[in-house]
């Protein structure tokens, strides 16, 4: 009875039974959130033909698998409520429990999104307030891809002391007021990489179909062209046999050896592997229904050759990730801070943010005046998440908030020796943190910047130069780590900018 043919007949069996059993994405598993008031997409795998049915909260969608295995399910909308059970049934049945039902955001970026509530500032006190079960949160733990992915990593976790000091401490700061304001629960799903471009988090095929991104595709690929001349791999044979060598006395001397230089080859893939991380870790979590998205980088965006492309990138991944989604959801970013940022163009990827709000449903956390100088990673979450919060209650929730954004430009005209600005959200009136407005710079058509006198006229700010008595331009904050203070009665800062568009 044990023959080899038997136990072939019985490997192939429990092959067939495993690729029979339904399976979902990782983003449903128990303590999930679900989006209230919204259709509700629920999606998987199975056997071709298999016949699967989704149940929660009384109702139950049913369909029939495709013959990709893949299946999928719309759930009527839900209200806030009670803790719910969610089963999957085919061939054989998940059941995820601990389910709620109220507002899901997902946040994405680089490690300033990355970055944890432990790392944030007055952390012991945090962790010691941070008793909200009705505050969870995903992180998803899958890496790059070659091509779109279906499934993910991760799992929820219950917000509690013990759990909290891993969570995204943008989104955890900015989810706990949407719970306080609202009273349901909050999801937070967390996909984000430090270190990573923004071209890593577009879909390769949105960038490539994309006119206005094609001398940024000429340059990276440029770029990989360089790293894997010949002159490049004879240096890295040399570098690596130099590092073999100090490697083998290191060891001899019991001391740490330097990094292991990097491989050309492998650089040059990576290099050229657009959307590596839009495949790995945003494509599995599409179309989970969201309220909306927050996105937290630029920084790695910011060199002089990568800088100018910017405002095309964010708008196409707002634009790509909302056809993902199926919907016009609403999606808001931060703006870099100040920073000493040597080598970096950290003004221009300002102003493609604050251009980008030419998109509907868009906002931006201006943060120009809580950044740290020489730390890439201000600790300041709270503040983050605040201003991202009073942007969602106002504009998302329609409540009523001090102010939805910091002052931004309106327009300006010259008058004379003069330039009059005009701003928008100035709620409460534009102030000084100061006896006096510092910022701004004015420059006449020698495009020759001088430092200008700025005074606050309701909602605008009249300017000029002793020294330019024709001004065609102005900029505020148009510098790394600038010195500027005009704020709105709310407390929010204005958002750098500039008049001119000159190189």
């Amino acid at each position: 009875m044990n023959s080899p043919c038997l136990r072939l007949v019985l490997f192939f069996s429990a092959v067939l039974a495993a690729r029979a059993e339904i399976s979902l994405p990782a983003i449903f598993s128990d303590h999930m959130v679900l989006q209230r008031d919204k259709r509700i997409p629920v999606w998987g795998r199975a056997a071709p033909g298999e016949h699967v049915a989704v149940t929660v909260a009384g109702q139950t969608q049913s369909t029939i698998a495709g013959a990709d295995g893949r299946w999928r399910v719309t759930l009527a909308a839900l209200a806030a409520g009670t803790p719910q059970t969610l089963t999957v049934t085919g061939d054989n049945t998940i059941t995820i429990r601990d389910v709620l039902i109220g507002e899901v955001w997902l946040g994405s970026g680089q490690s300033n999104m990355a970055f944890t509530v432990n790392r944030a500032q007055d952390y012991d006190t945090e962790r010691a307030a941070a008793n909200f079960p009705l505050i969870r949160h995903f992180k998803e733990e899958s890496t790059y891809a070659n091509s779109p992915q279906s499934a993910g990593k991760g799992r929820w976790e219950i917000c509690s002391p013990d759990t909290v000091g891993s969570f995204s401490a943008a989104l955890y700061f900015f989810g706990r007021e949407l719970h306080r304001a609202l009273g349901v629960p909050v999801g937070l799903v967390n996909s984000s990489v430090g270190g990573t471009p923004i071209e890593q988090w577009i879909a390769p095929e949105a960038q490539r179909a994309a006119p206005e991104l094609a001398p940024f595709l000429q340059q990276i690929e440029s770029e990989a062209t360089a790293l894997t001349s010949d002159a490049a791999l004879k240096k890295y044979d040399r570098d690596l046999a130099a590092w073999e060598a100090a490697q083998k006395k290191a060891r001899t001397e019991k001391k740490k050896a330097a990094k292991k230089p990097q491989d050309p080859t492998d650089a040059a893939v990576r290099r050229r592997s657009l959307g590596a991380l839009f495949n790995g870790k945003i494509a599995p979590l599409a179309p989970f229904a969201l309220r909306g998205i927050l996105w937290y980088q630029g920084e790695a965006n910011s060199t002089p050759a990568k800088a100018p492309f910017y405002a095309r990138q964010l708008s196409l991944l707002v634009r790509d990730w909302r056809t993902r989604w199926g919907e016009e959801l609403p999606f808001a970013w931060v703006q870099l801070p100040n920073f000493v940022g040597a080598g970096r163009d950290w003004p221009a990827v300002r102003e493609a943010m604050l251009k980008t709000l030419a998109l509907p449903q868009t906002g931006m956390a201006v943060t120009i005046d809580i950044g740290e100088a020489n730390d890439i990673h201000p600790r300041n979450k709270q503040a983050v998440g605040h201003r991202l919060a009073l942007w969602a209650l106002g504009t998302v929730y329609g409540r009523k908030v001090p102010a939805i954004s910091g002052p931004l430009p309106a327009g300006h005209e010259v008058r004379g020796r003069e330039i009059v600005l005009r701003f928008r959200s100035t709620d409460g009136g534009l102030v000084p943190h100061g006896s006096e407005v510092t910022g701004f710079v004015v420059a006449g058509a020698d495009r020759k910047f001088a430092p200008a006198r700025a005074r606050i006229a309701g909602d605008t700010v009249i300017v000029s130069a002793p020294d330019v008595p024709a001004p065609v331009a102005v900029r505020y904050a148009w510098e790394n780590l600038p010195s500027c203070n005009l704020f709105n009665g709310a407390g929010l800062p204005a958002s750098p900018f500039r008049t001119d568009d000159w190189p």
